[in-house]
């Protein structure tokens, strides 16, 4: 009997244990989560087609052409790159893309991404920005041609947390999504401290 006790004993401090471990604090001080363009694949691109740029890392970035039409939000299957990246569970992350607007042209300002991400809730703990969704982040460049590190924010500023946050810790996919034609990037960047109220003001942030 007192060995049963014992055993019980053991198997309930496991669980606790294990429960505290899921919902422990962020560790302080977690680093950015940052991509390179030239990090990916073909794999990655979907209507997308890697650029050379002396100034981008690697010296290489991504872009789509521009022939001036219009492109339509998710869960509209436009031009996308898609990548995988890990984060912690509980901590809230800034999104910033390091954008190169392009040359406007028809419909197009060629300055604008929809971001999604899988693992992600809101404040009350529901699921948003999934692929396949139409809930999204949307990083609007300015009009000016060039490179810019661009937020990427709700539809509804106003009433919306610009703030990224996972369930629980791991990989995550994150998918970028062509707004406008002729919009290019070479970097993405989630910041949980460092840079999450305002962006970069290097031209390459530099990994940890």
């Amino acid at each position: 009997m007192k060995r049963r006790l014992q055993l019980l004993a053991g198997v309930a401090l496991g669980w606790c244990l294990l429960g505290l471990s899921r919902n422990a604090n962020p560790p302080q001080g977690a680093p950015d989560v940052i991509v390179y363009a030239s990090d990916l694949t073909n794999h990655a691109l979907s209507e997308f087609d890697f650029w050379n740029d002396p100034a981008s890392p690697g010296g290489r970035m991504i872009g789509t052409p521009n022939t001036g039409g219009e492109l339509d939000p998710p869960p509209e299957d436009d031009p996308h790159v898609t990548f995988t990246v890990r984060v912690h569970g509980g901590l809230p992350y800034r999104c910033w893309i390091h954008m190169k607007v392009g040359a406007p042209k028809g419909k197009s300002q060629a300055n604008k991404f929809w971001v999604q991400v899988t693992g992600a809730v809101d404040q009350q703990n529901q699921e948003v920005l999934k692929p396949g969704t139409d809930s999204y982040l949307t990083a609007q460049g300015p009009a000016e041609q060039g490179w810019r590190w661009v937020g990427c924010d709700p539809a509804q500023p106003q009433s919306s947390d610009p703030m990224i946050r996972f369930r629980t810790a791991g990989e995550v996919t994150v998918r970028l999504q062509a707004g406008m034609e002729g919009v290019g990037f070479d970097q993405f960047l989630l910041s949980p401290s460092r840079y999450s109220t305002q962006p970069p003001t290097e031209a390459v942030v530099r990994k940890p």
